[in-house]
């Protein structure tokens, strides 16, 4: 890439960001756009514009952003939110921290050194154009075997230092505000109260599954269990409850269509509404709705009855006998009885709690193998892309674009964003396939299986975009040295490193500033609104379901972010420049999620920080891939005190041992110093029981009578209580 391309690149995604803020300050103060700028607040019966000032300063979103409190967020968005903050305010401080050194002590080394004017090694540069200006601020242009290259390991020490410093002191924060959290006297959440087991065996001739449920966990709590809900199969009741919740929208829509125009509204009942017989749509919906609800009432009864599985949740009188029963071995046999602490209602995976122990584990292994041979051959692509995409073998696989290549301005826009937005295409291809993957393992919750999702997309991004990307600029030189030495794929990683300098310097920057800025001005979901809104939305339900935000969607944001991240420290010494490019994307997306956070995003569920150990792991995967590059680069430099590094290398293996062990049980259990703080009110049981219920089965049901096959109760709370 030439250097007037990397300002052009630099300098449009600069200008696009700041029209994108302002048009977000005008458009975020007009009456019409409230719901989409302001949905979590409005969900939460707030005023939209609580708080905030409706000054024409298009800076003070800013002001409101910086003086929120961690309480806010865990008030308005959770704690999962509250965390993935602390995430990003982590990596902002650790490369804060890295460049306050490096760049004053790098940069000169590398700019008075001649290494590049001396002899100019096309294999030993920061890019694969002409961009002489910042290789000369790089390794690059330091001399083989110089001793400047002392400064150069000693900053891969202080980086390491760094890291290990801000991640101790974040794992013990979010230790902190989980249990803060679980503590809580204010509110009765009804995970704290269930566990969930799974593996349940056949019962004993004369029982059903949840009579023996209850004899058994009645043994061993005999004065604290409450009652269980035996997991039953309902694919059928809940098509039949989707068809149901569908025709009362369709039922409002004619009613709210007939109240408009006073004609009663038609439909044909055939494919899509466009064959069959023409009806009366309020008629027509009503008669299927009363033919559903009587459809649903008696398959609840046989589902009730008759469909019963090997799974359960189990329910206490007490946060620490729940905490208790969830770390306890219930079985001698670990494929019979085993038992979980319960997600929260709305995030069970109902069809994966039927699924066996050993099931589960080939499930598991075979989705290993599946993403492994996804992420080899999608390498494919992603190399022949980033290989094609730039603008000489582009011109090259097709020539008669060469005429218009030679415009300089389209030359410097092609050169300046395609390779970037190729890549980024290509990854926006990927979330929803590994999310499948990950709830095909027989992942119970939802926030389970976005953790495992989001692992995947990690690792997926890093050997694909980031080693890819990499090795694909000069493959085939690559290929020959691995197969002259099939154990230098270090050295090899290392010294195409720096040929890729500036194409991640302009992705990070695309990312952050185009990026964030498409985040803040929310332009897409505001025209995807009000184009809803005027041409499909006729009743206020629909209204809501057109600018309903979702959440902050982990799994693909998180990965994302560790992409930026693992550039950034694999590039922080190489060419240090990249650190302020770094310390820009998490800073502005600290700033625009937390407004984000606090204004638009609603949370779909709450695992209290379980989301956190993961992410410490993949920085720490990110900061031994770095120190691994570093070592190859500095021993391709002929550097000999580059194995130095190796005691850094297991000194981060053992970090990660050390912080595993000391915190990461609390995040995989509730401790019990943390169950056993009192409510201020005592707990409604029965509520907590009926959170749990499917809504398949609590909507339009008859008597209690018609669940006593699988969730009737066994003792009575008031004679509990009085016992």
């Amino acid at each position: 890439m030439e250097f007037e391309s990397f300002l052009v690149s630099l300098g449009t995604s600069a200008v696009i960001f700041v029209v994108l803020m302002l048009l977000f300050t005008w458009l975020s103060r007009r009456p019409g756009n409230v719901s989409v700028y302001y949905p979590n607040r409005i969900l939460k019966g707030m005023d939209p514009w609580e708080g905030s000032s409706l000054t024409r300063n298009p800076f003070a979103w800013i002001r409101e952003a910086f003086t929120s409190t961690e309480q806010d967020v865990v008030k308005l968005s959770g704690v999962d939110t509250a965390v993935y903050f602390v995430f990003l305010s982590t990596v902002l401080g650790i490369f804060a921290l890295s460049a306050l050194l490096l760049l004053p002590t790098l940069l000169p080394l590398s700019a008075t050194d001649n290494s590049l004017k001396t002899s100019r090694n096309v294999t030993d540069t920061t890019s694969n154009g002409t961009f002489s200006q910042l290789d000369n601020l790089s390794m690059a242009n330091i001399t083989r075997r110089s001793s400047r290259l002392w400064a150069f390991l000693g900053a891969v020490y202080w980086v390491s230092v760094v890291t290990y410093f801000m991640l101790w002191k974040a794992y013990k924060h979010v230790a902190a505000l989980r249990a803060e959290a679980l503590m809580s006297s204010e509110e009765v959440l009804p995970e704290q109260y269930a566990i969930l087991v799974r593996d349940i065996p056949s019962p004993p001739n004369g029982e059903t599954q949840k009579e023996f449920v209850d004899s058994y966990f009645r043994e061993i709590y005999p004065e604290t269990f409450y009652r269980s809900l035996v997991v039953t199969e309902n694919s059928k009741i809940n098509k039949i409850w989707e068809n149901l919740e569908g025709y009362k929208k369709k039922l409002a829509r004619a009613e709210a269509v007939f109240a408009a125009t006073s004609n009663r509204p038609m439909n044909k009942t055939g494919l899509l509404g466009l064959v069959g017989e023409r009806v009366d749509s309020i008629d027509y919906y009503t008669k299927l709705i009363n033919e559903s609800v009587a459809k649903l009432e008696a398959e609840q009864r046989t589902v009730l009855a008759e469909k019963q599985q090997t799974a359960a949740v189990v329910f206490f009188t007490d946060r620490v006998t729940a905490a208790l029963a969830a770390q306890s071995l219930h079985c001698q046999m670990v494929d019979k009885w085993t038992v979980t602490e319960a997600p929260e209602p709305r995030q069970l995976i109902w069809e994966n709690l039927k699924i066996k122990f050993f099931s589960r584990i080939v499930r598991q292994y075979l989705i290993y193998f599946l993403v492994a041979i996804t992420i080899l051959f999608y390498m494919i692509p992603i190399a022949f892309v980033s290989a094609i995409t730039t603008l000489g073998n582009l011109q090259k696989a097709l020539p008669f674009i060469k005429p218009i290549v030679e415009i300089a301005f389209i030359r410097t826009i092609l050169q300046s964003y395609l390779p970037q937005i190729a890549l980024i295409v290509f990854l926006a291809m990927l979330p929803k396939f590994l999310m499948f993957l990950s709830k095909s393992e027989g992942i119970p919750s939802q926030s389970h299986a976005i953790r495992a999702a989001s692992g995947k997309y990690f690792y997926f991004s890093v050997l694909n975009v980031f080693i890819g990307v990499t090795l694909a600029g000069s493959l085939f030189d690559n290929l020959k040295a691995l197969e002259t030495k099939p154990n230098s794929i270090v050295t090899v990683l290392a010294t195409s490193l720096p040929k890729n300098a500036t194409f991640f310097l302009t992705y990070v920057a695309l990312k952050f500033f185009v990026g964030y800025g498409l985040e803040l001005s929310r332009i897409i979901p505001l025209i995807i609104f009000h184009l809803k809104k005027k041409y499909l939305c006729k009743t206020e339900a629909e209204v809501k379901e057109a600018w309903y935000p979702g959440d902050l969607s982990y799994a693909t944001r998180v990965p994302s972010d560790m992409l930026i991240l693992t550039i950034t420290f694999c590039y922080s010494v190489i060419a240090p420049l990249i650190l302020v490019f770094g310390v820009i994307y998490f800073g502005l997306g600290w700033l625009i999620l937390r407004n984000q956070a606090l204004k638009v995003y609603v949370p779909s569920y709450e695992s209290y920080g379980r989301m956190w150990p993961h992410i410490h792991t993949r920085i720490l995967a990110a900061l031994f891939l770095f120190q691994l590059v570093m070592f190859g680069y500095l021993g391709a430099k002929l550097f000999v005190w580059a194995t130095l590094l190796v005691p850094l290398i297991f000194i981060s293996l053992i970090f990660g041992y050390v912080c595993r062990q000391k915190f990461y049980k609390g995040f995989e259990h509730t401790a019990l110093e943390v169950a056993c703080r009192g409510l201020k009110q005592r707990p409604d049981l029965e509520e907590v029981f009926r959170a749990y219920i499917p809504h398949s089965l609590s909507t339009h049901k008859g008597d209690d009578h018609q669940f006593k096959g699988a969730m009737s109760r066994y003792q009575d709370y008031a004679a509990i209580s009085a016992a």
